[in-house]
């Protein structure tokens, strides 16, 4: 579903009260103030919510909750994420991986890209290599997103030892 910004806890509570079986992926972050830092959950996905939808009465129960816009559609089709691509999700976010981020498309190697944020913002660069950085990807296509991650070392076993 498709929920107002920073309303996705709050949507994600109503639709269990209700009744309904929802998901709402979260990753914690750390964020900084001037006088102090806290580690905060945010979602995963801003302004999604995963819910299970079984029968008919369920879509108006669902809509009628208060911050929910509309389901998530492609054209005229709803967007359906299948069990396995939430099982991912749940397995990526239960491992100790740092620098957990939702990416729409992918960089290639040779795309030029502008930086968005950090003390680089606004910088064109071209995309060199992309796992440099041990990095993995899970790949949700029911809403056309990749996760990116930085995993540890000890994740990875050697060639040999395969």
């Amino acid at each position: 579903m498709y929920v107002r910004s920073r309303y996705e806890k709050r949507v994600d509570e109503q639709l269990k009260f209700s009744g309904l079986t929802s998901y709402l992926p979260l990753i914690k972050k750390i964020k900084k103030w001037s006088d102090r830092k806290k580690i905060v959950e945010e979602p995963l996905f801003r302004s999604y919510v995963f819910v299970n939808i079984q029968q008919q009465f369920e879509f108006s129960r669902a809509l009628s909750l208060d911050g929910v816009c509309d389901f998530v559609r492609f054209g005229n089709e709803l967007a359906m994420v299948r069990d396995g691509e939430i099982e991912n999700i749940r397995i990526l976010l239960q491992g100790d991986l740092k620098n957990i981020e939702t990416v729409r498309h992918m960089p290639q190697v040779g795309e030029v890209r502008k930086i968005q944020h950090g003390s680089l913002k606004g910088l064109e660069c071209e995309i060199l290599r992309i796992n440099g950085e041990n990095k993995i990807l899970v790949r949700v296509n029911s809403i056309h997103t990749d996760i990116t991650a930085t995993v540890p070392l000890g994740c990875f076993q050697h060639a040999a030892a395969r």
